[in-house]
């Protein structure tokens, strides 16, 4: 049978995972733009391509950013769209259609469970299949309980259409993807309680990941006799790293510190708890805030989430793992440990070539932006840490951004989604030869 070019690209998209991630998504945004460039999607005024395509890659990457306000560009039905989006991008290439075919009762083929560990980067006492059920079913639990704490809350604040912005505000909120059909996100509910508890609850579910939900429920049944060590460190880390920046955005900046006592504690926890988890809500104006703190939250959305959820950056465990490096190598240790137990060599090389991914992508970004932008530097590297890291916050520039600007932040977005050191694997990696080099020591 004669080959044909697409056939070709076919074949070497899908023997690589890491490919097909890549390509799985790009058709996910392709698809979203195209939706959302239909007239009826629009409120009164049109929305450019361009934009479409920014709101379409943000949706699927669970960004958040924006270059065009939601409820002023798009109505209900441009809005359910764009809620689907994210709710598809949260989740991760493969599941929804993975679950359906485990549903059916019928296997995952080889390819797709080599896609799936791609996108969800196990331990290994992981079952993949077991995984993929477990997810679908603690996304539905979990935004449905959303949703009604959510209802409960926008109904006592009478605010309009509160179902549709309980279910679109809980979905955002556990995909981690910031949008928000409110014009000023959430700093009108800045001192709501009920609000800021549910949607920060949604978050962390979604930021700490399936690993750590299933872990969980696998103990629970007696299944397994205690948590495993990614459990472990997703926690410690996650709750050390919002905390410290709890602390510190609470007594370091000046406009969170004339707020009433009750909503200085809300609003310094969520703005560390929405950098961390990458979720991108605010209730406090993050143009506000002075360098100090601005300094930190780049920091926290560089770190970001963990893997296996809906959050971005970096990850928590790649974080601990380069920690455990350093803390190996200033003890003289010949292996890293963690918690009394030692992490394989592979997973510390995987760690710290994310690290490395992940730095380049954000100076290179930061560089481009800066030399086609003309805003301030802290403000232009804060958009460039937040659509890198999926996050959403934004001081304010996103609207203003040149077309140039807008492409760079959606390649950014994308990448962020995907993965630096996936994109790295699906465009530079090639088929591995075994040879044998001479060995020789190198000063470092």
């Amino acid at each position: 049978m004669k080959k044909t070019p697409l056939g070709n690209l076919w074949r070497q998209v899908s023997d690589r995972p890491s490919r097909v991630v890549l390509f799985g998504y790009l058709s996910y945004v392709l698809l979203t733009w195209l939706l959302l460039c239909i007239p009826i999607t629009w409120q009164a005024d049109s929305v450019s391509p361009l934009d479409n395509l920014f709101i379409a890659t943000s949706a699927i990457s669970t960004t958040g950013l924006v270059t065009v306000n939601t409820p002023d560009a798009y109505n209900f039905l441009g809005q359910f769209i764009i809620a689907c989006a994210f709710q598809v991008g949260g989740l991760g290439y493969m599941t929804l259609g993975s679950f359906v075919i485990l549903a059916r009762e019928r296997d995952l083929s080889s390819k797709q469970l080599r896609v799936n560990e791609t996108v969800f980067s196990l331990p290994d006492r992981f079952n993949v299949r077991t995984f993929i059920r477990h997810t679908i079913i603690f996304t539905a639990l979990i935004e449905i309980l959303g949703v009604i704490g959510l209802y409960v809350a926008f109904s006592l604040e009478d605010t309009p259409n509160s179902l549709w912005a309980a279910i679109f505000h809980s979905i955002s909120a556990f995909c981690t993807a910031g949008f928000s059909i409110f014009p000023n996100s959430l700093v009108d509910f800045r001192g709501n309680f009920l609000v800021n508890t549910v949607v920060t609850a949604l978050s962390l579910f979604g930021a700490i990941g399936f690993i750590v939900l299933s872990d969980f429920w696998i103990s629970l049944t007696h299944k397994r006799q205690a948590i495993t060590l990614t459990t472990k460190i997703i926690l410690i880390a996650t709750f050390s790293f919002i905390s410290a920046g709890w602390v510190f955005l609470f007594f370091s900046d000046s406009s969170i510190a004339q707020l009433p006592l009750g909503e200085r504690i809300l609003a310094a926890g969520f703005q560390s708890m929405t950098a961390m988890t990458t979720v991108g809500f605010n209730t406090h104006p993050i143009g506000e805030l002075a360098a100090a703190p601005v300094f930190l939250m780049v920091i926290l959305m560089i770190i970001g989430a963990s893997p296996s959820g809906t959050g971005g950056g970096l990850k928590t465990t790649s974080i601990s793992a380069a920690f455990a490096t350093v803390m190996a190598s200033l003890r003289r240790q010949e292996y890293i440990t963690f918690s009394g137990r030692q992490i394989p060599n592979s997973r510390v090389l995987s760690a710290f070539s994310a690290l490395v991914f992940y730095l380049i992508m954000f100076l290179l970004g930061s560089i481009i932006l800066l030399m086609v932008q003309s805003q301030a530097f802290e403000d232009v590297v804060f958009e460039v840490a937040s659509a890198l890291g999926t996050v959403g916050l934004s001081r304010g520039i996103t609207g203003d951004l040149e077309p140039l600007g807008k492409i760079a932040i959606i390649v950014l977005m994308f990448i962020g989604r995907v993965g630096p050191l996936t994109v790295g694997l699906a465009l530079f990696n090639k088929s591995r030869r075994v040879v044998k080099l001479a060995k020789e020591d190198v000063a470092i």
